[in-house]
């Protein structure tokens, strides 16, 4: 997998060495709600899936990438799923583990990174992501990097015995 460069960071595939951070990502019940996570993941499990993290989008329907800082330090993901090469559309995820690294920019950038490779690498027409209603920080990123809300998806996440609405952005490339 080449390196997708930025000016302060760079994606790049999941490495073994990455382990440590996937179990610490995965197993916060802080990003469940987000993630659709509802039971812890062992290392065992994550193990195995950094083992076949190597399959191609076009066979796993997914792509999940390394944020990391130009040092090489890894300080979040930024996923691709429910790819989908006949309608020429992809859904994106991000997350930036660290609080301190939160509205730095990083997000921004990987997101740009990420939508140049959709479109010019990939070819497809649309990249959409979901974001819980009143997390105003994802409301404000997506919104600044060029997507447009178009539908609520009312009552959409059940989460501590309540149902949240979810809203539905899309960014299309129009070139």
């Amino acid at each position: 997998m080449l390196k997708l460069k930025g000016e302060h960071i760079f994606l790049r595939a999941l490495e073994p060495e990455d382990l440590d951070f996937l179990y610490e990502l995965e197993n916060n019940p802080e990003i469940w709600e987000i993630s659709g996570t509802t039971t812890p993941y062992s290392k065992h499990i994550l193990r195995y899936y950094l083992d076949n993290a190597h399959k191609d989008i076009y066979e796993v329907k997914q792509l999940r990438l390394s944020i990391c800082n130009l040092e090489g330090t890894l300080i979040g993901l930024i996923d691709l799923f429910d790819f989908d090469p006949q309608n020429l559309r992809v859904g994106m995820g991000i997350v930036v583990s660290e609080v301190a690294n939160r509205n730095q920019g990083i997000g921004a950038e990987a997101i740009v990174i990420l939508c140049n490779y959709v479109f010019s690498v990939l070819g497809l027409r649309q990249v959409y992501a979901n974001v819980l209603e009143g997390n105003e920080a994802s409301i404000h990123l997506f919104a600044k990097m060029g997507f447009e809300k178009v539908g609520i998806k009312k009552d959409w996440i059940s989460t501590g015995g309540k149902f949240k609405n979810e809203i539905l952005f899309q960014k299309i490339n129009k070139g």
